[in-house]
């Protein structure tokens, strides 16, 4: 049985995003994930995030994000403030992803 909670709060959080990116999308996908890693590492409670992109192997997610925080009430802050930062722009992500041909598999983790 899965837990939904860390077994202490120094465990982290981790926030986990798999995407399928068309290849004439994928330029445009990474500068827009580079945009909001930017934006999460100057916000209390951001420990680590890796950008990564498939270079073999059969899966069919190509891109995946990972971002790691103190808390969840660290990680909840920064959604937030990534949502404010797309609307004050008049742009909603799901928007994005659909007008780049991306879809997506997101999901938080915690250590097993």
């Amino acid at each position: 049985m899965a837990r939904n909670t860390p077994r202490n709060p120094s465990d982290g959080v981790f926030r986990i995003d798999k995407y399928v990116v068309p290849a004439a999308s994928l330029a445009a996908f990474v500068t827009q994930m580079r945009e909001i890693d930017a934006m999460f590492e100057r916000l209390p409670g951001w420990r680590q995030k890796h950008l990564l992109t498939q270079f073999g192997g059969t899966g069919e997610f190509n891109v995946v994000t990972m971002v790691e925080w103190k808390t969840a009430g660290a990680m909840a802050v920064a959604q937030e403030i990534v949502q404010r930062h797309f609307a004050g722009q008049g742009v909603a992500p799901g928007q994005v992803l659909e007008r780049l041909g991306v879809r997506s598999d997101r999901g938080f983790y915690i250590a097993a």
